[in-house]
């Protein structure tokens, strides 16, 4: 399979449509799910064109997995949660919904199940919280 450059993720990377940013490099991008599975729901992307775990480069995969993890440990201190998920899904079968590479970290709270993926969109304003919320703790780290 090949890559789309039309996917919704390129399009958020050439700021055709907006997102909500958490963490940026100049290889990654972190930016809330508009659809969350959780509160705090993070997704995070490469900026280079990649499909999925089959077909990206080794070394921007290095990139994307350290961005996981600084976001990772800013959305679960700056939400107070008790673990993560970390989720990444590779083609139809596999899951994957968009086809460029992004890993879902999801903040984790006791009791609290993952919400359903029912393409419902979050409140912007919901959104925004969380996003400040995780970045106040990125520049307190």
């Amino acid at each position: 399979m090949t890559y789309d450059d039309n996917n919704v993720f390129a399009k958020i990377l050439r700021g055709e449509l907006p997102c909500h940013k958490v963490y940026e490099t100049d290889r990654v991008l972190a930016f809330m799910d508009v659809m969350p599975r959780g509160d705090g729901h993070v997704l995070v992307i490469p900026k280079s064109k990649a499909r999925n775990l089959l077909d990206v480069d080794p070394e921007v995969l290095a990139e994307l997995m350290k961005a996981v993890q600084v976001v990772g440990k800013a959305a679960k201190s700056a939400l107070s949660a008790d673990g993560l998920t970390i989720q990444q899904f590779n083609e139809s079968a596999g899951g994957q919904v968009v086809f460029h590479i992004h890993f879902h970290v999801l903040p984790r709270f006791d009791g609290v199940p993952l919400k359903p993926h029912t393409g419902q969109m979050e409140k912007p304003e919901l959104l925004m919280e969380f996003a400040e919320k995780i970045r106040t703790a990125l520049s307190a780290a």
